[in-house]
């Protein structure tokens, strides 16, 4: 019986792209269960597909894992403590078992060449029958020596019985040995297919469970038989639920962006990321949402991990990552905004902190940020004069007002939000005008946008300066406007 302490388990990406969020949330539950039992989560990477390797791929995984905070504890001594292991760099180790495997009779040397084996596939098909390989080279006895193509090594699989695995989460599966094929363990290209790449290492790594995506469910009994072929004592098995988009078709880019990068681009919290996917399969209670990280590594259990398929709601990660950004510190939240727009001065950090409590109830991600800070930045601002123009007003009453209102600015000592609203709301009452087109038109006049943090506070940090100026500026565009023919309500 495995405790806690025994507990290993790993993630085994593939570097044939970038991770997304299906990948990414089997890490999560994989170091997470890791994280409950006191346990190790290994990082190795299954780089054998080198038909499909991509050069830059273990980069952006690595970055993904460490974005999330799912570090993993251990690597090979030579590559120093966070190094993944590399199957590309274990060959050896997977030849000798091969040459083990054949000695013993319970693998083959195939030489069926491309060809043949998908005209024996659609002549199976044809007749309904399942439509792997017919082990046409089984009993030959070849050797890995010539051939047409390069040849292959298979693994024999029973003929008969039935193989079973009592999965974590979906319980007793079996499948009829009959229905299998003999399946390649050792490419031509010398490479190991994932299948026996990583019953090998998951043994000689001592790894205690596999928790791995349900797609990976098929691929069990031929695991569970060359578990039994080696002499291993196979791990426990989780296969987790299957990620769907809202229209329940299988996650893809048209549901949104999958890459977990990308969502780091979008402004995307690494904490509101975590929630969320852990919520893809997994659940605290039937009304918890919002669960930071160390609660959850507290309470989670596989147990809690359903059977049925996940669905990815873009709308309610947007929703939760607002929750996050408003839970932040208000230097943490500066500091986070501050590469979405492009500053980094001191003085950016100062002036950006004190307009955080402004916005932060507007944003559902940082990449939001410029659209609701980039009036504190700008020196010009670009609008259209018609905005100035609220409804109920027209151009002359709108210029009058705004001449009115830089008047009594002008004469205001203490450029306070206070002090500001007390002087405006008074400018309104004797210009006859309500709250909602006097200060509509100078919230236009001094962000250049018709919606904004409370006009009062807006204006206090801009400063008298910038704000005058700004009104000043209005009051010319509409004098312009005035001159000319523009269509403006007169």
């Amino acid at each position: 019986m495995t405790t806690d302490g025994d507990i290993r388990v790993r993630f085994a990406p593939s570097p044939t792209g970038e991770p997304h969020v299906g990948n990414l949330r089997t890490a999560l539950f994989n170091w997470l269960f890791a994280r409950r039992h006191g346990g190790t989560f290994v990082l190795r990477v299954e780089d054998t597909d080198r038909n499909r390797y991509v050069e830059d791929a273990l980069g952006v995984i690595l970055e993904s894992l460490r974005w999330l905070g799912l570090e993993w504890d251990e690597g090979p001594e030579a590559g120093g403590p966070y190094a993944p292991y590399l199957q590309s760099q274990r060959l050896d180790i997977y030849h000798g078992i091969t040459e083990d495997l054949v000695g013993r009779g319970l693998a083959y040397w195939c030489h069926c060449p491309r060809e043949r084996l998908d005209r024996v596939r659609k002549e199976r098909q044809r007749d309904g029958l399942p439509g792997g390989y017919d082990r046409h080279c089984r009993d030959l006895g070849l050797s890995g020596q010539g051939g047409e193509a390069g040849p292959v090594v298979r693994f024999k699989m029973a003929l008969q019985g039935e193989t079973v695995v009592d999965d974590l989460i979906r319980g007793r599966v079996g499948w009829d040995n009959g229905l299998l094929d003999d399946f390649i363990i050792l490419k031509s290209d010398g490479f190991p297919t994932y299948h026996l790449a990583n019953v090998v290492d998951d043994h000689i790594m001592r790894i205690s469970h596999v928790l791995r995506a349900e797609e990976w469910l098929s691929s069990t009994p031929r695991h569970l038989q060359l578990y039994d072929a080696l002499g291993y004592s196979p791990p426990l098995f989780g296969h987790l639920p299957m990620i769907l988009g809202p229209d329940r078709a299988k996650l893809s880019k048209r549901h949104g962006s999958t890459s977990v990068l990308e969502y780091r681009s979008q402004g995307f919290l690494p904490e509101a990321m975590v929630n969320f996917m852990v919520l893809l399969g997994w659940s605290l209670d039937d009304k918890t949402d919002v669960i930071c990280r160390d609660d959850v590594v507290e309470s989670f259990s596989l147990e809690r991990v359903g059977k049925g398929a996940a669905v990815f709601d873009l709308d309610r990660l947007q929703w939760m990552n607002g929750v996050y950004i408003r839970s932040l510190e208000d230097d943490d939240l500066a500091e986070r905004m501050l590469p979405y727009l492009g500053r980094s001065g001191k003085g950016d950090r100062a002036y950006l902190r004190r307009i955080v409590p402004l916005v932060r109830q507007r944003l559902k991600t940082l990449a939001e940020a410029p659209e609701w800070t980039s009036y504190f930045f700008e020196e010009e601002l670009a609008y259209d004069a018609a905005e100035l123009v609220q409804k109920g007003m027209d151009l002359d009453s709108t210029l009058g007002a705004l001449e009115a209102v830089l008047g009594v600015l002008e004469g205001v000592e203490e450029f306070s939000a206070g002090s500001l609203e007390g002087v405006l709301r008074a400018a309104g009452a004797e210009l006859g005008l309500s709250g909602r087109k006097l200060f509509g038109a100078i919230r236009v006049a001094v962000t250049g946008r018709t919606a904004s943090p409370p006009i009062f506070e807006t204006m206090e940090l801009l400063g008298r300066e910038r704000c005058l100026g700004r009104i000043a500026g209005a009051i010319g565009r509409l004098e312009e406007q005035k001159a000319g023919s523009t269509g403006l309500p007169a």
